[in-house]
């Protein structure tokens, strides 16, 4: 979409909506590999709460 804003750092790539944007500003994202598979981490600092596997949440 045109107006979806394209983040660039260290190679990687992220798009995000517009509509998004406000509730996502501030995050870290980072990529985590683990034993049990391996999966983007988000660390939002809006958060108000988070389900118990990080999964979800809430601002």
């Amino acid at each position: 979409n045109a107006d979806d804003l394209i983040i660039e750092r260290d190679g990687a790539r992220v798009l995000i909506d517009e509509m998004s944007l406000e509730f996502l500003r501030g995050s870290e994202i980072d990529f985590s590999t683990e034993l049990i598979g391996a999966a983007f981490k988000i660390k939002n600092p809006n958060a108000t709460a988070a389900c118990g596997c990080g999964t979800s949440f809430s601002v």
